[in-house]
């Protein structure tokens, strides 16, 4: 980009299922890299039921707010943008193109999630109708298995008809291929075909979690496997959407990411908490209490089944029909690889533990309860019952998910560790 490049920023308030503009962003290239601006519009400043694109750094104001974050893009449209899966796509599509942050917002499916909609005019989104049916399945991923070839170099370029097929849509999260598909309801639901290399992490087994997670009073999405040209795919129903009688409505996201004002490297995770999550939490949530508490459940959940995946992008705040915020259902729940048996790090900072503030493990859970309004007997009673209901129950829910033994074989790494009880 040489250029100053901008868009126009629309929303579907809730309660609604057309969009209005509520902004315009700007992304100016600068000597100190690139500047991103937004304002929000006028008239969107004087409807009574406006709401704020993120309401901890762009609550509803004429000032102009600007980032050098996340190559210039506010944290509240990056998380409208394609994940990586959906950006690979794109830049299949044109190579050698230098794409910036409003390049991928603008060249994303219009399944991309939450209420933000993007276009260069004030009429209105540019729209992207594309939508794929449960038909569509089984060339879909056959799509993503020869794309995921031909990125390593191991097949020739996919055929015209297959690769029209593959779309860059958001879905919610995670770098695996996806896809969003509508059932006969009008629902959407995010299809998670099949990658290479899937052994521990595959459909069974993050059915499997998020049965499990149900179980221990987590908060999921509707979630079913299917076979798909013989292999299983996990398709879990999208919350940030819902079918109206003529229209979908759409509900504001925000990822944790967003939240706690975090730029792109994964190499600097020093601001990844739950800690910090949860005070913001009780800051924006409707129902601060219930969504404090459930957290540390989930934080607990994670370090007992190993899902060490748990980045700030795996985490999320959902609008609510009143134009509130809560925490939204958990999602990307998989176990994760471990090259310890006694030492299982949560990717964000999960208690106080001089030194040891990632670590999955009883005592560190209990260090940092107060962050969520929590006893240390309240803690470890939460603890209890969790760790009672996966370590009776998960062999059952892979069962349930068409598992297999081997498919419990893979895991049982992965359950209530033994190093979860070892003191520091």
């Amino acid at each position: 980009m040489t250029s100053k490049a901008s868009t126009f920023v629309f929303v579907q308030l809730p309660g609604s299922v057309s969009s209005v503009v509520a902004a315009r962003y700007e992304l100016e290239p600068t000597a100190a890299g690139p500047l991103g601006r937004l304002v929000y519009g006028r008239s969107y400043l004087e409807r009574l039921e406006s709401l704020p694109l993120d309401p901890v750094h762009l609550p509803l104001s004429e000032v102009e707010f600007t980032t050098t974050k996340i190559g210039g893009m506010f944290g509240a449209l990056r998380d409208a943008a394609p994940d990586a899966w959906g950006r690979m796509i794109l830049e299949r599509g044109r190579p050698g193109r230098n794409w910036t942050e409003l390049d991928y917002l603008l060249e994303a499916s219009d399944q991309r999630v939450g209420a933000l909609r993007f276009g260069p005019r004030p009429d209105g989104p540019t729209p992207r109708d594309r939508v794929y049916t449960m038909e569509d399945l089984e060339r879909l991923s056959e799509a993503a298995e020869t794309l995921q070839a031909e990125a390593a170099g191991e097949a020739t370029p996919l055929r015209a008809d297959v690769a029209d097929l593959l779309d860059p849509s958001s879905g919610l999260g995670g770098a695996r291929p996806k896809a969003s598909v509508v059932d006969e309801r009008g629902q959407l639901w995010v299809a998670k075909l099949p990658a290479r290399g899937d052994r521990r992490v595959n459909a069974v087994t993050e059915g499997a979690y998020l049965g499990l997670a149900a179980r221990c009073g987590i908060r999921v999405s509707r979630s079913r496997v299917l076979n798909v040209a013989g292999r299983p795919t996990i398709l879990v129903e999208r919350f940030d959407q819902a079918p109206a009688r003529e229209a979908e409505t759409r509900r504001f996201y925000l990822s944790a990411h967003t939240l706690l004002g975090l730029d792109e490297s994964v190499l600097d995770r020093r601001e990844w908490s739950y800690l910090e999550l949860a005070h913001l939490l009780r800051r924006i949530s409707d129902e601060p209490e219930l969504d404090v508490i459930e957290l540390f459940r989930r934080m607990v959940f994670n370090a007992l089944v190993t899902n060490l995946d748990d980045h700030p992008r795996n985490h999320a705040v959902i609008g609510t029909a009143t134009g509130g915020w809560r925490l939204s259902p958990a999602f990307d729940l998989v176990a994760s690889s471990a090259a310890s048996a006694d030492n299982r790090e949560l990717a964000m900072i999960c208690g106080a533990v001089p030194g040891r503030e990632r670590w999955g493990s009883r005592a560190n859970l209990v260090s940092g309860c107060r962050h969520f309004g929590l006893t240390s007997d309240e803690a470890a009673s939460i603890i209890d019952e969790v760790k009672a209901v996966v370590t009776a129950s998960w062999q059952a829910e892979v069962r349930a998910q068409g598992g297999t033994d081997q498919d419990c074989k893979n895991i049982a790494y992965a359950i209530a560790y033994e190093g979860f009880e070892l003191e520091p």
